[in-house]
């Protein structure tokens, strides 16, 4: 219909091809357009054969349902399904298809060829590697490319060992990673080590992370299907469970023998999260003070919170929409969010504190303090909140440093700290563009070797520091600076 080459699904009952419900959505509409009108609830078994509700992604040879609006993993009795994989598979390695990805060939070199920048008078390759966009998932893309730039975390990875989960009979086959395999079949962090592999290559325009979200659906139900994600959300999701499996040994290495691969992980900068440490909370990890104080009697309590990154509110007085010349009022800034978070708040009715000396709730005030900062500081700005029906984005834009920003104001003991060892530098910002959280597209700016390149899924451009610092920041990732001896403070 739309002459589109890119994800093409074939409707297993009439053979036609259409594009995918992310490209233009045809293959959808070939569905809708099938269907029989409900005139009593049974249905015959003549009807059920015209519904058109089955089909098949020519690239990745998944089948899908539309009437479910899930994957299917069931075959026929005959192997009907099978057969019309292995039907694509040899269409996909005939002559004519071969002659076909020579000239694709051909294309990708003449674009490698044209990821080259001048950098001081000489020519040098652009080696950042795109993701494809496998069905609305720019959440995941961005998350990716964002990590990809934290040089300390991606490196633990890519030096782990590589291990081949396939082996015997389907060694150098394609696998298919379905519900109904064990959990034992995928790894998280072996699929999460490739794909950081492939990037900054530049042996390619761009990397399909198709292994990847594969095993994201086993053991993240809440990402399985096509639709738009919360790109925090998947963060989260993502290192509490690279966590977690890393903690449970990887593929038969313990995880003691992982950490002591890295020597840059010393015991005194681990953050114990839900058990014993690991990169992601040794890089990640911070500690927050939680000070609640009795109203009515004055006891104060105090707890301590592991944190992987700081969700901060935009304050109220900011969420008015403003125009593109910012003259409605004073300009949003990281720091009165930051301030926002940390400041002495007075808990409403519906959050009474238990004190335990009047023993009943209490009004009570609220107070956070940083006891230990991170290695990576990740701050994510609350741009969605519900209303009485929906979930609103505040769009409002915020300020915010790409060097230098100070966190000693907000810590426990300042006094404990160095000159330098709590200034943070950004290494990458994560963008939501569109109105709500179920959809828009994301997109990631990140620094690489010096550097600011936007990460927009499998196009990579270079760009500069005023188009990165004009973004509208969803999430933030900041590096602290390593001090120099004898430096003077900045």
């Amino acid at each position: 219909v739309c002459r589109s080459n890119k994800s093409p699904w074939v409707c297993l009952t009439c053979s036609s091809v259409h594009c995918g419900r992310y490209v233009n959505g045809h293959a959808k509409k070939h569905y809708e357009d099938a269907q029989i009108p409900m005139t009593n609830h049974k249905k015959t078994e003549k009807q059920e054969k015209v519904q058109h509700t089955v089909c098949m992604d020519c690239s990745s040879y998944s089948t899908y349902c539309y009437r479910c609006d899930d994957f299917v993993v069931n075959d026929t009795k005959l192997g009907l399904v099978q057969k019309v994989r292995e039907h694509l598979q040899n269409l996909e390695n005939s002559a004519f298809t071969s002659d076909r990805h020579r000239k694709r060939k051909l294309l990708e070199n003449s674009s490698l060829n044209n990821k080259l920048l001048k950098v001081n008078g000489s020519t040098t390759a652009l080696c950042a590697t795109g993701l494809r966009n496998l069905g609305n998932t720019c959440f995941m893309n961005a998350i990716l490319q964002s990590l990809s730039n934290i040089q300390q975390f991606c490196c633990y990875f890519k030096e782990l060992p590589a291990v081949e989960l396939r082996n015997g009979k389907t060694a150098g086959r394609r696998t298919y990673h379905t519900r109904s395999q064990g959990d034992n079949n995928v790894s998280l962090v072996e699929e999460f080590r490739k794909t950081l592999c492939a990037l900054w290559q530049g042996s390619q325009t761009a990397f399909s992370p198709e292994s990847l979200f594969y095993v994201v659906w086993k053991i993240m139900p809440n990402f399985r299907g096509y639709q738009q994600q919360d790109a925090h959300e998947f963060m989260r999701y993502l290192l509490d469970h690279l966590h977690l499996e890393l903690q449970g040994g990887f593929n038969g290495v313990s995880r003691s023998v992982i950490l002591q691969e890295n020597s840059n992980l010393s015991a005194s900068n681990k953050c114990c999260i839900n058990g014993a440490s690991t990169v992601v909370t040794a890089i990640f990890g911070g500690i927050l003070q939680n000070e609640v104080n009795c109203l009515i009697c004055g006891t104060e309590s105090r707890k301590f919170d592991p944190f992987l990154d700081l969700s901060l509110d935009i304050p109220s007085q900011f969420r008015n929409k403003r125009t593109k010349n910012q003259e409605s009022g004073p300009m949003c800034t990281l720091r009165d969010c930051l301030r926002s978070f940390t400041d002495l708040e007075e808990l409403d009715e519906t959050e009474l504190y238990m004190c335990h000396k009047c023993k009943k709730k209490q009004k009570s005030t609220k107070k956070f303090w940083i006891q230990k900062l991170p290695k990576v500081l990740c701050l994510h700005l609350k741009r969605f909140h519900w209303t009485a029906y929906l979930r609103n984005k505040v769009d409002t834009y915020v300020e915010f440093p790409l060097r230098g920003l100070d966190m000693k104001c907000y810590l426990l003991e300042p006094e404990n700290s160095g000159p330098e060892s709590c200034l943070y530098d950004l290494v990458a910002v994560v963008v939501h563009h569109g109105s709500g959280v179920g959809s828009g597209h994301y997109t990631a700016y990140a620094a690489h070797e010096g550097r600011w390149f936007h990460f927009n899924d499998s196009t990579v451009t270079l760009t500069d520091e005023d188009t990165v610092g004009k973004a509208k920041a969803y999430i933030l990732f900041y590096v602290e600076r390593q001090a120099k001896p004898g430096s003077e403070k900045l």
